[in-house]
């Protein structure tokens, strides 16, 4: 990966990484707990929600070694206290994160429709460029280039917090669709959630999912 996909990568995850967290912490404030807003959670801010390792080192190494931007930031703490309805409120607050990615990688990609529309050749820099050919210099081209990146980092980030498994986003969406009784067998998998989804991720489970978003997302763009 060039130098120019790299920084637009890193700062395609930095922006997704920070409206997620913030949306976390919105939604929670607006329901009630106000521990993260008191952190200074509530922000755009990305250097309130920066995790030295999950931020920083982490996606560094996977650019650079793999060519994919992905991370994680400092979580959100919600004391279940606070909220008028904890299981229900809480399933909003789980969903806020992926719901900001989902949003901003559906407007990065009608972006890129409106780019299309006005300069085809952007979407022709665009394609040249992927491909790893000479993509030579386009008006509109990089700004096309840098909202790619932003639609797959963004659908990346959504679709992997969405897996139901402790402590992605998607166990606390599904704990508030089960019933009492479900939702308290269901935490007894939190102990191994984490070895759960690093098992996931050698097994390529991500890809497989991700594998025909990717593949609508190339043909709405370039067909």
């Amino acid at each position: 990966m060039d130098i120019q996909s790299t920084v637009i990568s890193l700062f395609a995850l930095l922006f997704a990484i920070t409206i997620h967290e913030a949306s976390h912490a919105w939604a929670a404030m607006k329901f009630g707990d106000l521990t993260a807003s008191a952190m200074g959670r509530v922000s755009l801010n990305p250097l309130v929600h920066i995790d030295p390792i999950g931020t920083v080192l982490l996606p560094l190494i996977l650019v650079l070694t793999t060519g994919l931007a992905f991370g994680w930031a400092k979580p959100v703490m919600v004391n279940p206290r606070n909220l008028r309805h904890p299981r229900r409120d809480n399933l909003w607050i789980s969903f806020a994160g992926p719901a900001a990615n989902i949003s901003a990688a559906t407007l990065s990609l009608l972006l890129i429709l409106v780019i299309k529309a006005l300069s085809p050749s952007a979407i022709a820099f665009l394609g040249r460029y992927l491909s790893g050919q000479q993509a030579g210099s386009v008006p509109l081209g990089v700004f096309a280039l840098i909202l790619f990146y932003f639609v797959f980092v963004n659908a990346y980030l959504a679709v992997f917090n969405l897996i139901p498994v402790p402590p992605l986003d998607g166990s606390g969406v599904l704990s508030g669709l089960l019933s009492h009784e479900a939702a308290a067998a269901y935490e007894r998998v939190r102990p191994y959630g984490f070895m759960i989804v690093v098992a996931l991720i050698m097994l390529g489970a991500l890809d497989l999912i991700m594998r025909p978003i990717q593949r609508l997302i190339t043909v709405i763009i370039f067909s």
